[in-house]
């Protein structure tokens, strides 16, 4: 994996671009696997761990009645969590992750696995939603990968 975040970096010094991240189910994985290409501090602006709706609300800007409508684990909160750490950090791209990493917590209608990511550039946002399996590592581990492969695609 670490060839993701090598490009990542990359991309981010060539186009001289900032990101945050705001994360959840991954803990600070994602921010960690970006501050271990060397050179990010050269566009590595902060990392956030909103693991709680009260987190998200307060140190993001994500809109309560968005996460009372549709849950903390939805499209509409990665969107506003994605943009919500671009005006708080003052980053050209923000990069949120949420989901279910498991092995308690799925429901039906939002299993373990669920994971919504959410990469902002220059104010236009992208979420994908995704369905991952595995232990709770392995889920969070597939998680930041992907986080990574969305940023890439972003900024190319």
């Amino acid at each position: 994996m670490f060839e993701l975040e090598s490009k990542a970096i990359d991309l981010l010094i060539e186009k001289e671009l900032t990101v945050s991240t705001a994360e959840s189910c991954t803990g600070g994985a994602l921010a960690s696997a970006l501050i271990n290409v060397s050179g990010a501090s050269k566009v590595f602006n902060e990392g956030f761990i909103t693991y709680t709706n009260e987190a998200k609300h307060k140190r993001l800007g994500v809109r309560v009645r968005t996460l009372n409508e549709y849950g903390a684990v939805s499209n509409a909160t990665a969107f506003e969590m994605a943009k919500g750490v671009c005006q708080v950090a003052k980053s050209d791209v923000g990069l949120s992750v949420t989901g279910i990493a498991g092995p308690e917590g799925g429901t039906k209608e939002k299993p373990v696995g669920l994971v919504y990511i959410g990469c902002c550039v220059n104010r236009e946002t992208k979420v994908t939603e995704n369905h991952f399996s595995g232990s709770r590592s392995e889920i969070r581990e597939q998680s930041v990968k992907a986080a990574l492969e969305l940023l890439i695609e972003c900024l190319a």
